[in-house]
């Protein structure tokens, strides 16, 4: 009888729920955080006389951050421990957060959003791949993509605060990002109750504190179902114990040799190639709608409307994850995000523009839905947080370049041709993941990964 296979066969019940819930919160401030930028930009303009280069650097300063905060989540994930970083992450994002809504100047509040986005990336990379190793392999999907589902709440709220504080009150720019920073103190305070990921544990030889953890779990299921826990499984695959730490360097190393290469490559890919879509599409669409006559405050309703549809969107794929495989549903949700870009390339008045951008906006992060979840299941226990930090960090460098390029299109192909691009980009990104992608669900993450000859299988 192994610890994961104890671990595995747990039914999900409100233990989980209460994981997933605590786990999600973070996810919705993280995305509160990054789409709130935008609507602080003309304020942060007429406090500071700011040019449209400063503009465009604090725009760049979340994602950015975001790059460098994954990055490093990843590394000290696989070392310190899952649990560590994520409370270091959110108390480092709350910090800055709160110093960039006091900022006396240009200089202070870019380099504050810098650091805020560094601590929200850090906390993005480190909560999924933490959760996963939780959960059981039938559910893996569902509760993965449902985690990832919270983003949606933050960007809808972060629509309304646009909408209804920025504009409505004195120094409601400012407001605004200590609304999105204080209730990190309260999830700071429920998450001291979590608990390290066993499969963290085992890896590093603390198979005291593993036992400890899926026992009291156990009990806890038990006690939240009313029901007697089901058997254990004969046979599992245990990840086997190393004390190796892992750095920058010997990561890539393994990430692309040839055993994990493919993977590797797929993973980086998809990342990239939904995160570009996603930042080109969001950083642009209040200003496209604009253009095309509709006034400053009616973008922003129109925009509430668009991120109104990720809520159905991340869940939905969510849905599909279980049922038809986290390959399938990466596919089928890129698909429709290209038919939908094309749809909106095609499009001339407000409305439809705007009815194109919401089921757009519907198959991106369903695509985001599906992406989270299967990304901590294609690396090995031991670096299972850098293999997601690096390939969320990669993605991030599609969202710093994105607003760019989009720019640049938008001044010479016009409204059509920036969707046009969007949708050859999304494109690309099917091909890659219906040719070359890994199929994961219902497989343990230890059989997914641990055996060497099943690496590319």
């Amino acid at each position: 009888m192994t610890l994961l296979a104890r671990l595995d066969r747990l039914p999900l019940s409100r233990p989980h729920y209460l994981l997933l819930l605590i786990g999600g919160l973070g996810y919705t401030f993280d995305g509160m955080d990054s789409a709130v930028v935008a609507f602080l930009l003309p304020s942060a303009q007429d406090a500071w006389g700011l040019s449209n280069g400063q503009l465009g650097l604090i725009g760049s300063a979340t994602p950015f951050g975001f790059l460098f905060g994954a990055t490093v989540a990843g590394l000290l994930g696989d070392r310190i421990g899952r649990k560590k970083v994520m409370m270091y992450a959110l108390a480092f994002y709350a910090v800055f957060s709160v110093v960039a809504a006091f900022a006396p100047n240009y200089e202070v509040f870019l380099a504050s959003r810098v650091l805020a986005g560094a601590g929200a990336g850090a906390e993005s990379a480190i909560i999924a791949p933490f959760l996963s190793e939780f959960v059981p392999a039938k559910r893996r999907g569902w509760f993965i993509g449902a985690l990832a589902g919270f983003f949606s709440f933050g960007f809808v709220a972060a629509a309304l605060i646009g909408r209804f504080v920025v504009p409505t009150m004195d120094d409601g720019w400012r407001i605004a990002q200590v609304i999105t920073a204080l209730p990190i103190v309260m999830l700071l305070w429920w998450r001291r109750s979590l608990p390290e990921s066993p499969r963290f544990l085992l890896q590093n030889g603390r198979a005291d504190e593993a036992e400890a953890v899926v026992a009291d779990l156990e009990r806890r299921v038990e006690r939240a179902t009313g029901r007697p826990l089901p058997p254990v499984p004969e046979s599992a695959v245990e990840p086997a114990t190393s004390t190796a730490k892992v750095n920058l360097l010997s990561a890539l190393r393994y990430l692309w040799s040839p055993v994990m290469a493919r993977r590797t490559a797929v993973t980086w890919l998809v990342w990239f190639v939904i995160t570009f879509s996603y930042y080109g599409f969001f950083s642009w669409i209040p200003t496209l709608l604009v253009q095309r006559g509709i006034t400053v405050t009616k973008s922003f309703e129109f925009s509430i409307i668009i991120y109104l549809a990720q809520v159905p969107g991340y869940f939905s794929a969510a849905w599909l994850s279980e049922r038809l495989d986290r390959k399938n549903t990466i596919a089928i949700y890129l698909s429709g995000s290209a038919v939908s870009a094309f749809w909106l390339s095609q499009m001339d008045t407000p409305a439809t523009i705007t009815l194109a951008g919401a089921v757009l906006s519907f198959f991106l992060n369903g695509t985001y839905a599906g992406v989270y979840s299967y990304t901590p299941e294609v690396f090995p226990t031991w670096i299972r947080a850098t293999g997601t930090g690096l390939s969320s960090a990669f993605g991030r460098v599609g969202s710093i370049l994105a607003p760019t390029i989009i720019g640049l299109s938008a001044a010479s192909l016009g409204f059509g041709g920036v969707f046009g691009l969007t949708t050859a980009v999304l494109v690309a990104g099917v091909v890659c993941v219906v040719v070359f992608g890994l199929a994961t669900a219902g497989r343990s993450l230890e059989e997914l990964t641990e055996p060497a000859k099943e690496a590319n299988r």
